[in-house]
């Protein structure tokens, strides 16, 4: 019994930690968003320093693309022709991104949005953990610019 109530008072707790997205939440994910690390379904990480491509997503009304960036040294972006049409869908408590193009569709779970982090999961079980990205914009004695 004692452990029957354990594990209540634990799934309990496993659930209510997890953030509720709304609506309203779905306009932080247009912008850059740089990749920092995946987490295999069965815990192992590849962490990611540095990336020749970032994601961009452009949402309004639950619809939009995400394209594939290049940053460039003078702060702007080279624009790939990869892109995905995307569909935010609310699934109860849940809210996945529907992803299309003429080839595939599938779909991710995001887990965990802010202002500056981006946790999404697949089919599969493997979590990308982005965080929020501008340009890298150098002047020409190596500083960064502000």
């Amino acid at each position: 019994m004692r452990n029957t109530f354990m594990i209540l008072v634990l799934s309990f707790l496993f659930v209510s930690c997890k953030q509720e997205i709304k609506p309203d939440d779905i306009t932080k994910l247009n912008g850059y968003w740089e990749i920092e690390k995946v987490v295999f379904d069965k815990g192992e990480e590849k962490d990611y320093k540095m990336n020749e491509t970032f994601d961009f997503f452009q949402i309004k009304n639950n619809k939009g693309v995400r394209t594939k960036v290049m940053p460039q040294f003078d702060g702007t972006f080279l624009t790939t022709d990869t892109f995905e049409n995307v569909s935010v869908r609310f699934a109860g408590e849940q809210v996945f991104l529907d992803y299309k193009t003429k080839y595939a569709k599938w779909s991710e779970e995001i887990i965990s949005l802010s202002d500056d982090k981006l946790v999404v999961k697949n089919p599969q079980k493997i979590e990308y953990h982005y965080k929020k990205a501008g340009p890298v914009n150098l002047l020409d004695d190596g500083e960064k610019t502000k």
